[in-house]
């Protein structure tokens, strides 16, 4: 019997990536691949890469890189670079980088298996050619859904085989995304939608990732129910916007429903929606996430800025004054809910004033957590043409300037929650932190810990009460109260 062909996936990048990861492991498995974590141990490195910003795109070369040096010295024999990085540069990088055997588009998700059994035996795969994804749909958002032919990773169209390894499932329905857990954390995150309509003149992701459209409400709740069913405790909401959910499908208030649904499936102790917009907030959203039970209130709002001449360059609507009436509004409903947001700085034609009103902002916003990127140029994107450009030393200098505020401020905001009794999920234990978990206000990767004492019975999954007795920058130390039925 022929040895089982190996393949190891290493996802860069953002939670959307993570899906499209194990969406990519769910079609490998159904065509006889074994999945291994560790790349040496693979006959294929499958590097899922990231191509938003210039240190995203450098870690992924990187991560390239290190794979292809297990070609000398392990079992790996080819390593193959997917994702949002493979995607837009395509040929470019495959010449730019000889050492990826293979550069596959989203075209070539569908036949995966066939594209790196083709590699692992010595053939050629032409490396994807770019193209804006945006022209791919109708320019109309209700004429998209019929829109068969364009691969949307996460939207999978065609049918899957009956037979099926397990763990292995068709996530929500006949024609739905075959997907693969990579990992056994309490966390899972699911798409709401993928691409863009926005026009933001700094971002490029609209043109590889395509205009905006939904996926149907019962592929998201299947496929919630599935990932329920493999022991998913915390369900996360991604796409490029959720606040535009819906507007494909004829109902922009389509997540005010939904959120509910998703609420109530069994075994599911928490809903948490990322990547909102402030100029699309409704309060009937609000409401929703602030009010619905096991809906967290939390609210990842992207900002960017506070200034409004910067905001306009941007091709963004809002101000200080309106960003804080926002969130006012928030918590005039829920006062413990979570916010965080991204701020560029050194963005073209940013003068000290806009600066200023931008720290203004950062001083009252109260932000749980701040993320501060420097501008740099973008291809493809309108800033890049600005002629007012920040000079890069200055741009430095402003974004450490914003770093240490962000870090002040949000240190002093975990500080404000010392008292506030919260529930906990917990993540992990670790060997020198202990019991590690995330609050409400705490999303994967970005938002820092939650430290749990008083409790040595608690494993992964398990959702505890705790007050908070302490902080450490953006994390709290937490004692607990109860635990609750979760993860047993």
């Amino acid at each position: 019997m022929p040895e089982r062909r190996t393949v190891a996936l290493v996802t860069l990048g953002c939670a959307r990536n993570e899906v499209d990861s194990e969406e990519l492991a769910g079609r490998l498995a159904a065509d006889g691949w074994d999945l291994v974590e560790d790349a040496a141990d693979a006959d294929v490195a499958v590097v899922n890469t990231c191509g938003f910003v210039e240190a995203a795109k450098k870690d992924s070369v990187d991560a390239l890189l290190e794979a292809n040096d297990l070609k000398d010295h392990g079992r790996t024999q080819a390593v193959v670079a997917v994702g949002c990085m493979a995607e837009r540069y395509g040929k470019e990088l495959a010449s730019a980088l000889p050492e990826a055997d293979g550069v596959l588009g989203f075209d070539d998700y569908t036949d995966i298996s066939d594209r790196l059994q083709t590699i692992l035996s010595g053939g050629n795969v032409e490396a994807h050619a770019p193209r804006d994804r945006r022209a791919l749909l109708p320019i109309s958002p209700a004429e998209r859904q019929s829109a068969d032919a364009v691969a949307l990773p996460g939207h999978a169209q065609d049918t899957p085989p009956e037979d099926l390894p397990e763990g292995v499932a068709p996530a929500s329905g006949p024609r739905a995304p075959l997907r693969r857990r990579l990992g056994s954390s309490p966390v899972a995150s699911v798409k709401l939608a993928s691409g863009c309509d926005r026009r933001c003149s700094f971002c490029a992701i609209p043109s590889f990732r395509g205009s905006f459209i939904s996926r149907r409400p019962s592929d998201v709740l299947g496929e919630t129910r599935w990932l329920a069913e493999q022991g998913v405790k915390e369900i996360m909401l991604v796409s490029e916007n959720n606040t535009s959910y819906g507007k494909d499908l004829g109902d922009i208030r389509l997540l005010e429903t939904l959120l509910p649904e998703l609420a109530a499936v069994d075994g599911i102790e928490r809903i948490r929606v990322s990547y909102l917009q402030p100029a699309e907030m409704r309060p009937g959203l609000i409401d929703v996430l602030t009010s619905t039970d096991r809906v967290a209130p939390y609210f990842d709002l992207s900002f960017q800025h506070a200034a409004p001449g910067v905001l306009r360059r941007m091709r963004r609507f809002g101000d200080t004054d309106r960003f804080l009436e926002l969130l006012e509004q928030i918590r005039s409903k829920a006062p413990e809910a979570g916010a965080r947001s991204n701020f560029i700085v050194g963005f073209p034609g940013e003068s000290e004033d806009d600066l200023a009103e931008l720290e203004r902002f950062l001083t009252g916003a109260r932000l749980d957590a701040i993320g501060v990127f420097g501008y740099s140029d973008e291809d493809g994107t309108e800033a890049a043409s600005y002629a007012d450009k920040i000079d890069p030393d200055v741009v430095a200098e402003r974004l450490a300037r914003v770093s240490r505020l962000a870090e002040e401020l949000t240190a002093q905001r975990a500080e404000e929650r010392i008292g506030d009794t919260v529930r906990v999920l917990v993540d992990r234990i670790d060997d020198e932190e202990g019991v590690v978990g995330r609050a409400a206000h705490q999303a994967p990767e970005t938002d820092g810990v939650t430290l749990l004492r008083g409790a040595d019975d608690l494993t992964p999954g398990r959702m505890v009460e705790a007050k908070v007795v302490a902080s450490e920058g953006v994390d709290l130390i937490a004692e607990v109260c109860t635990s609750e039925g979760a993860g047993r």
